[in-house]
């Protein structure tokens, strides 16, 4: 689910921190995906008449499809993807996951209503409300892209966390996800759309040092109030104020900060906080989430198995041989390519850029340097 509204609060608020950029910007960079985020994409989107795609011993295979070959275009524009896989759910998700539970009953018994009176689009849009990320499936992933040379990493617990984690210890640049608390766990630099179908070769780039000065001038120092912003749009972990929609819960943001001030500056009657709300536990997870151990992280990646990909996608999986090889041939090849790095990995940072004017020179300190000797615009020979 991630921030309820989150994207579009960005994009009324903060539109200078959303950028679309042409997917080819992107090369030579190192970004984690969240695996389970484009698997449920690939199952979703990779169909044929309306069904998921199979093979002869009707074992699902849109998601090997859409991994395959949206990895092997994002590699051929220079991009360096690190797959991570979710681990377990925080303790806090499980009412989350209980709705989820409760909406797929829920969709499960229109879908059976559908079918039965043949209503084809209804078929289509509640079948895809039961698509669900296997354990198969994530196996199956992970088994494709070590074949493809594409390295991968399982996340102790929120893949977003650990690729938030990743981003912010310099192991990759950016996070890619379509859930907007990647940027709640603290990523740096967020993409969305990076793994959409080919029509789109273009994603969004949000950076999160732009949307906290932009939303929270006064309190933009403190970390939590960005998080105490996202935790009031609602997120996975806990519920909401009652009857505070995103405008009013970022001029509270804005004029409180927090929101211990928020509850005791606003009626509890019109807006009554949840009974035994966990905001804070929910606030402790965002700032100080199980993430993997960045510094035993090594990322390489390697030549493609071929053999070994025919063996799995054409002879297990009865993908066209053909399509497989020739899947191979462009990886080689954007390997070859990747060598030039980006020039901006020879340069480092040092300083911070002032929005302050120069103070404009005395008559007196002008005077001095003429009596110097000093020449504007010329060096003194060096002796």
């Amino acid at each position: 689910m991630g921030i309820h509204g989150l994207a579009k609060l960005i994009a009324d608020q903060a539109p200078s921190a959303i950028k679309e950029q042409d997917i080819k910007n992107y090369f030579g960079r190192k970004i984690a995906i969240d695996a389970s985020m484009c698997m449920y994409q690939f199952l979703v989107a990779v169909r044929q008449d309306g069904n998921v795609l199979q093979n002869e011993d009707g074992e699902t295979t849109s998601h090997l499809m859409g991994m395959f070959y949206r990895t092997i275009r994002m590699l051929e524009h220079g991009i360096k993807p690190v797959y991570v896989f979710d681990g377990k759910p925080p303790q806090l998700k499980s009412g989350e996951l209980e709705k989820r539970g409760e909406r797929r009953a829920e969709a499960e018994k229109l879908l059976a209503q559908a079918q039965e009176a043949g209503e084809q689009e209804n078929i289509d849009k509640f079948s895809k409300r039961l698509v669900k990320v296997t354990r198969q499936h994530n196996d199956e992933c992970k088994k494709l892209l070590t074949l493809m040379g594409v390295p991968y990493i399982e996340a102790p617990c929120e893949a977003e966390a650990s690729c938030a984690a990743l981003v912010k210890a310099g192991k990759v640049f950016a996070t890619a996800t379509e859930d907007m608390d990647g940027l709640t766990f603290g990523t740096g630099v967020l993409l969305r759309h990076l793994t959409a179908s080919e029509a789109k070769y273009y994603c969004s780039f949000y950076t999160t040092l732009i949307i906290t000065y932009l939303f929270i001038p006064l309190y933009s120092m403190y970390s939590h109030t960005f998080i105490d912003l996202c935790i009031l749009l609602g997120c996975d972990y806990c519920g909401t104020i009652k009857g505070i929609g995103p405008k009013r819960a970022i001029d509270l943001i804005r004029q409180h900060g927090s929101i211990e001030e928020i509850l005791e500056n606003i009626d509890p009657s019109k807006h009554p906080a949840p009974e035994d709300w966990l905001y804070k536990e929910a606030r402790g997870l965002f700032l100080q989430p199980d993430v993997v151990d960045c510094s035993t992280v090594d990322l390489k990646w390697s030549e493609p198995d071929e053999d070994a990909l025919i063996q799995f996608m054409c002879a297990e999986k009865q993908f066209s041989e053909d399509r497989i090889k020739n899947g191979c041939k462009k990886i080689l090849k954007s390997r070859q390519g990747s060598t030039q790095g980006r020039l901006d990995t020879f340069f480092t940072i040092t300083g911070s850029l002032s929005s302050k004017r120069k103070e404009p020179e005395t008559k007196g300190s002008n005077k001095k340097k003429q009596k110097t000797g000093a020449t504007p615009g010329k060096f003194k020979k060096s002796k």
